[in-house]
């Protein structure tokens, strides 16, 4: 009986260790396998991007270029502006107009005074809609003309078919050149304006402390009124890394959210619109979780530089060509071409792989300096030229004129 026990527990003793080598291998696996980019019917928002923040490249996209309302997402277009075209210390003085504003509201009254910079807060952290027209007088002279600022930012940065008519993001359309424009961006451009407030503007570091605090007080300049702000952007508190972001909601424009994730020297925006309405308050946050893994999991650096050394040496003539027989007076001059950039890195997951088409001009004629641009290298990635780099002379040839070709016929008769 002792023995029959002693081979049970040999026996299980070897399936349990089968088993947990099984199972730590299975996870071993798993780990290393990428996250499947997500389906379209797995997203909640009807238009979707993920964007690498440091070249704009689009990583994903759904129905990324159709113009949608967009509701206070607008805010971060109205908050940079304001940043870089007015002082933190201005004083504003509240309008009729700006005190009328609909919900969510700070409830300013007419000709009540702020400090500009707390009303910045009052418009990110709360979504103020008063705060957000109050900025826009204050800045564009009236709201017509800040959305005039707005609509030749959005150009600037390169966004077509972006279309600002408030500040705070309420569904609006107005008629111009004889058709109706709604106020709306793509989820594409959206995002491309995201990068732009926290890479690119000179602004940067104060939009991202803005967005970034938790909660923010202030008073009236009077000092009668005090008000409380707190920092609506669930997402600060979801991921690590996160970065910066917005919410909105109207009736027209649903949920939408853009938001941007900073990890291991990669920077990520989601942008979504349409992204259910009530009572789905949560499913941007859903959606916004599954691009930012997506992205985390399958995209990492990549040095695509390519340091070509094996140019054909180019020969152009450098003389009259003047024969004696067959001898040739100057032989052909040579150019060795070289490019000085070094490096290129690259955001990419590992299937996409980059192209590189070198071109030299065929047209070469003397005199040739040196670093004298001679051609291009194109680097492609998904059919798509995303970089240009000039290829240089290494040396110089000579020009062709008549006293070089005259120097060189004395030579060769006195030798």
């Amino acid at each position: 009986m002792e023995g029959f026990c002693v081979k049970n527990l040999k026996k299980i003793i070897i399936c349990t260790i089968l088993i947990i080598s099984m199972t730590n291998h299975s996870l071993l696996t798993y780990a290393e396998e990428s996250i499947q980019a997500p389906k379209e019917t797995e997203l909640f928002a009807k238009s979707a991007v993920l964007l690498d923040g440091n070249s704009g490249r689009i990583l994903y996209s759904k129905n990324e270029d159709i113009p949608m309302p967009m509701a206070s997402t607008t805010k971060i277009m109205t908050l940079i502006l304001v940043l870089e075209n007015a002082k933190l210390d201005d004083i504003i003085t509240v309008s009729a107009k700006a005190a009328s504003q609909p919900k969510v509201h700070l409830g300013m009254h007419a000709e009540q005074q702020f400090k500009l910079e707390d009303l910045c807060y009052s418009l990110m952290l709360e979504s103020h809609n008063d705060s957000a027209v109050a900025l826009a007088e204050h800045v564009g002279g009236s709201v017509e003309k800040f959305a005039d600022m707005m609509n030749q930012k959005a150009r600037d940065i390169g966004c077509t078919n972006t279309y600002f008519i408030t500040p705070n993001g309420l569904d609006a359309k107005v008629s111009a050149g004889g058709k109706e424009k709604v106020h709306s961006t793509t989820a594409a451009e959206l995002a491309q304006i995201m990068r732009y407030c926290i890479m690119v503007s000179p602004c940067k570091e104060k939009f991202l402390e803005i967005t970034r605090t938790a909660s923010y007080s202030f008073s009236d300049i009077s000092g009668k009124s005090s008000y409380s702000c707190n920092n609506h952007n669930a997402f600060l508190q979801m991921m690590e890394g996160a970065l910066s972001g917005k919410t909105g909601f109207t009736g027209n424009a649903g949920y939408c959210y853009v938001g941007a994730l900073q990890r291991d020297g990669k920077t990520f925006i989601v942008a979504l619109l349409a992204c259910g309405w009530p009572n789905n308050k949560t499913y941007k946050w859903k959606d916004t979780r599954k691009l930012m893994e997506y992205g985390i999991a399958n995209y990492e650096y990549r040095e695509v530089f390519e340091q070509k050394t094996d140019f054909a040496v180019i020969q152009i003539p450098e003389s009259c060509m003047v024969e004696q027989g067959e001898e040739k007076l100057w032989q052909e001059g040579e150019i060795t071409p070289y490019m000085k950039e070094d490096s290129l890195s690259l955001l990419l997951n590992p299937e996409e792989q980059v192209k590189v088409i070198y071109n030299i001009r065929q047209d070469l004629e003397a005199p040739i300096k040196e670093n004298d641009i001679i051609g291009t290298a194109e680097y492609y990635l998904n059919n798509k030229k995303i970089k240009v780099y000039n290829i240089y002379s290494q040396n110089e040839i000579a020009a062709i004129d008549f006293e070089l070709c005259v120097e060189q016929v004395i030579k060769k008769i006195l030798l």
